[in-house]
């Protein structure tokens, strides 16, 4: 699969930084701990920032670690549920389920990284990565002559 570069001077940066080597690199900034699929995402971008949807349905707030350094989001969750089912003399049944996953991005320069947000509502968790001031789209400037 072949990612398509646009001709929109907001996406092209963004494309390269989010995607660039995402889908090729899985050492160790994208990588599910229990062999199970990675949450998908999407990543839209406006004048004022950034957002980061991630699916993830059945899952808590609590469940998930979100950190930034040196540029890097880095989205976690590691769950571990028990279950106990009738416990006799020489019998004890347990099933164990265990999910844990990590997806990393590099968060482009535009990015103000001090001011990144997160909500998790009807199974989607969401960033929320505002851009700095100085890297906002300007309205155009008229300029008298004197």
């Amino acid at each position: 699969m072949a990612l398509v570069k646009t001709n929109f001077p907001l996406f092209g940066n963004l494309f390269d930084d989010f995607f660039g080597t995402e889908l090729a690199d899985w050492r160790n900034q994208n990588y599910s701990a229990t062999n199970t699929t990675l949450p998908k995402v999407n990543i839209k971008e406006d004048e004022n920032g950034f957002v980061v949807e991630m699916a993830a349905p059945g899952m808590k707030k609590g469940d998930f670690k979100i950190n930034v350094d040196n540029n890097l989001l880095t989205i976690s969750s590691q769950k571990q549920e028990e279950q106990k089912e009738g416990e006799g003399e020489k019998y004890t049944r347990r099933e164990f389920a265990y999910q844990a996953f990590t997806r990393s991005f590099t968060l482009p320069n535009s990015a103000d990284a001090d001011k990144v947000s997160a909500s998790y509502n009807d199974g989607i968790l969401t960033v929320t990565i505002p851009k700095k001031e100085e890297a906002k789209p300007k309205p155009p400037k008229s300029i008298e002559i004197s």
